[in-house]
């Protein structure tokens, strides 16, 4: 589905989106633009975005250009690779999803929830916008300075989508990134925690977002990455170094799958209907005779569980491949 919908929500260096040029202005929504200043002052009792780029330096410009104007358009890319090369097999097309979805959810609430940045309080004040207003690189703008280009004054003057301010997906993207990192490399949780934090300032630094713009871009990747951990995401396993070392990958949370002994269970009766539609021939007499005292069932069999035989986590499955999972039939057992 993101896939599909992407030439209609097609991401630009301002979080807007390609198509969006050709909707009438009479059908878009009014624009906000005192919401996201009210509740600035309303949950953090000022303007965190003025205040963090009252005092600009060229060297402040430089970090906060590196996340906000590089390092987020290539994250995903280097984390795709990362976890696919160290992650657990599935990984992969479970964030290519997830980030996918994002977007498309964060978009239509930029959309249907038009809200102006803190570049247009800077320009124009809590004065009506107009669909008509172009775009500002603002803090980005002393970066074509510094480096003699015209390339972010060019991108954003021009954007399609100039009230996308609420959520931020740069924001978003960072989060989901650092959840799925911090899945598959917990020991390094606190540098990626670190580098949202650092991607956070940069876009209030920038005048691009406000903080609750961050907040929530951020909730909107945590809410879509639970959902995909409780359901779809390979666990990892600790003694794994890389995706080659998995005999087996176990899907989503465990404590909230059925028990082992459920399935487990499920199986022997299916396996104990299937004997008894078969026992015409112990009817007949063919069958070997065996003493009362023992069941026909004695024995190892493909339904029963010896004491010393470990139980098989619920939703696990048997690789034949390390690229591709088998059918959830297909349950591994030791």
């Amino acid at each position: 589905m993101p896939i599909i919908t992407r030439p209609l929500f097609l991401q630009s260096d301002t979080d807007g989106q390609f198509l969006s040029r050709f909707i009438p202005n009479d059908w878009r929504p009014p624009i906000w633009v005192r919401v996201l200043p009210a509740l600035e002052n309303i949950f953090y009792g000022a303007n965190l975005s003025n205040i963090l780029s009252a005092h600009k330096a060229v060297l402040l410009d430089v970090l906060a250009w590196l996340p906000y104007g590089i390092i987020h358009f290539g994250a995903p890319f280097v984390c795709s690779i990362l976890m696919f090369i160290f992650g657990p097999p599935g990984t992969v097309p479970v964030f290519a999803r997830s980030f996918g979805y994002m977007n498309l959810v964060g978009v239509s609430i930029q959309l249907l929830f038009p809200c102006s940045p803190p570049w247009y309080e800077n320009m124009y004040g809590l004065a009506p916008a107009s669909y008509a207003i172009a775009g500002s690189p603002a803090g980005l703008a002393r970066i074509d300075q510094l480096f003699g280009v015209n390339l972010y004054t060019s991108t954003f003057t021009a954007s399609p989508m100039v009230f996308g301010a609420f959520p931020s997906l740069h924001a978003g993207s960072a989060t989901i990134e650092a959840l799925f990192m911090s899945h598959v490399f917990p020991q390094f949780q606190p540098l990626f925690i670190a580098y949202t934090l650092w991607l956070w300032w940069a876009t209030m630094y920038l005048s691009h977002h406000y903080a609750v713009d961050l907040v929530g871009g951020s909730l909107l990747a945590a809410v879509i990455f639970y959902i995909a951990k409780l359901c779809f995401l390979p666990q990892r396993q600790a003694d794994k170094t890389v995706r080659w070392d998995y005999d087996y990958v176990e899907v989503g949370d465990s404590n909230s799958r059925s028990s082992p002994q459920n399935i487990d269970t499920k199986l022997a009766s299916e396996l104990s209907d299937w004997a008894i539609g078969s026992s015409s021939s112990i009817s007949s007499g063919t069958a070997s005779p065996v003493d009362d005292s023992q069941s026909l069932w004695d024995g190892d069999t493909l339904g029963s569980n010896s004491d010393t035989e470990p139980e098989a986590p619920p939703h696990r499955f048997a690789l034949s491949h390390p690229f591709k999972p088998l059918h959830s039939s297909k349950l591994y057992t030791n």
